[in-house]
């Protein structure tokens, strides 16, 4: 009964019982059956997927669209990026990583004898909780008062340095040097910076203190910084994927398909913003009772569909209520529940990475949890982090390959070659997650040789080497002012 739900059953249930007694196999066999029908909604089979890809593959039109984007869940936002590493970039740069209480201040240097991209120093600067709510011209008289010190403590004041700045809030980005905030979040409320160049913030705040002096400003996000962090060390890597918190994907579009920018000649990096998938509805059939009720506890009801199917943020919380239910039922623990088990975000994303670990660790967090646990328990909460973890991996694969299946389109060729910049604890942290996105990835693009590469810090080395590709192309054009760059972590448009 359970193959016809999960091809693979048969391995999976092998492992799940594994030095187990006849009589113990049994009746986990009898409650998995049981269980099964809880479970068979997150199993999308190949056909399914392809499906779920073509669905993807007209978003993705329709986000490049002059006139269409504003209304297509999937943003595909222009990042002005119009090249990748070549090798020759060189030098030294800052980078800034602003995302919440604390921010990093760092220096990277390129080196292109080695080609290598190098963390020379880095610091952490506090932002007091009155700062974050006061005004926006002290927050910004801040970051660059840090940056100024920074300077100065690593013997570097006197030099005209480039910048990377990852700005991690929601922003519209108008041109590779403006970017205007749209509305603060994560505990931020400063005044007068909403609906104001950030870009011009910075500048004025350094301009302020009379003591350095920056350059021209460019701004990426930080999957477009993952992608550039590992195009250095591989220049066929064109495509950039985030699978932690959140999840998103970038990957160099032909010009002549991004209607929103002037330009038929060339590449430009395109931000997907997939993680807005499925905002239509179009992905209703696919969601689970577990998938809809995660949507209506978050805090952006009916937003980030895709995204609350497979990143860290919410898989946890998928699993939790999954054991309530088959706790309910009586399916698990004798019925018997814990305050713990029924309090949202209790049962930690992390958890599934550690039980599908091993049964030991299961077991500890199970009690962790406070519940009354046996062997069959702890073997059924493995199978349910199994499903969910791996459906996580399939519908990213589903993503990841309509991306490179659409460049091989674009370039007109029968086979393609590129490689993938991969960052995010998901991907990074959970046992089994990368090697089935990879799999799944290879059935659903059986015409693309795709290499996956981790990348090395995007939001620090990897804007610097977004700065670094963009100074090389202003020299190439002539220009001889150095080059600072903004990366955004999370902006969309307006």
């Amino acid at each position: 009964v359970l193959s016809q739900f999960f091809p693979n059953f048969s391995t999976v249930l092998c492992k799940l019982a594994e030095n187990m007694e006849a009589g113990a196999r049994r009746h986990l066999l009898t409650v998995c059956v049981q269980v099964q029908r809880y479970l068979e909604r997150f199993h999308l089979s190949l056909e399914r997927l392809q499906d779920v890809s073509a669905r993807l593959k007209k978003d993705l039109v329709r986000g490049l669209g002059k006139h269409s984007h504003q209304r297509a869940p999937v943003k595909m936002l222009p990042t002005f990026v119009r090249a990748t590493p070549d090798g020759t970039e060189n030098g030294d740069f800052l980078a800034l990583d602003l995302g919440g209480t604390n921010f990093r201040v760092l220096h990277v240097r390129v080196v292109e004898e080695e080609q290598r991209v190098l963390k020379m120093d880095s610091q952490i600067c506090a932002i007091p909780q009155e700062m974050m709510l006061g005004p926006g011209e002290e927050l910004f008289n801040h970051i660059a008062a840090c940056l100024g010190d920074f300077l100065v403590s690593r013997g570097l004041k006197g030099q005209t340095l480039p910048l990377g700045f990852t700005f991690s809030f929601p922003c519209e980005q108008k041109e590779i040097d403006k970017s205007i905030l749209i509305r603060w979040t994560k505990g931020f409320r400063c005044s007068g910076v909403e609906g104001q160049d950030v870009v011009k913030l910075l500048r004025e705040a350094i301009h302020r203190r009379r003591d350095y002096d920056i350059g021209s400003v460019a701004m990426v996000n930080d999957t477009v910084g993952t992608m550039m962090s590992c195009g250095y060390r591989d220049r066929s890597c064109e495509i950039g994927m985030i699978i932690g918190t959140g999840t998103n994907a970038c990957y160099m579009e032909e010009m002549r398909n991004v209607k929103r920018v002037e330009g038929e000649d060339g590449r430009m990096c395109v931000n997907t913003e997939w993680g807005g998938f499925g905002d239509d509805g179009s992905l209703k059939d696919i969601q689970t009772e577990f998938d809809v009720m995660v949507d209506q506890m978050s805090i952006n009801t009916g937003v980030h569909t895709f995204e609350k199917m497979i990143s860290g943020m919410y898989l946890g919380e998928i699993v939790r209520l999954l054991l309530v239910k088959l706790t309910e039922d009586k399916l698990l623990f004798d019925g018997q529940t814990s305050e713990t088990l029924l309090t949202p975000g209790k049962f930690e994303t992390k958890f599934i990475s550690e039980i599908e670990d091993g049964l030991e660790n299961a077991q500890n967090i199970l009690t962790e949890l406070g519940l009354k646990w046996d062997d069959v328990d702890s073997r059924v909460v493995r199978l349910c982090c199994d499903t969910v973890s791996s459906r996580s991996a399939r519908l990213c694969a589903a993503a990841l390959a309509t991306v490179v299946n659409r460049i091989r389109t674009n370039r007109n060729v029968d086979r393609l070659k590129t490689t993938v910049g991969v960052d995010g604890t998901v991907y990074r942290k959970h046992p089994n997650f990368s090697e089935e996105l990879q799999a799944t990835v290879r059935l659903l693009a059986p015409k693309c040789d795709i290499t996956f590469l981790v990348s090395e810090d995007g939001s620090g080395k990897g804007a610097a080497m977004v700065t670094a590709v963009a100074q090389r192309l202003a020299l190439h054009s002539c220009l001889s002012t150095p080059f600072i760059v903004l990366s955004l972590s999370r902006f969309f448009s307006a």
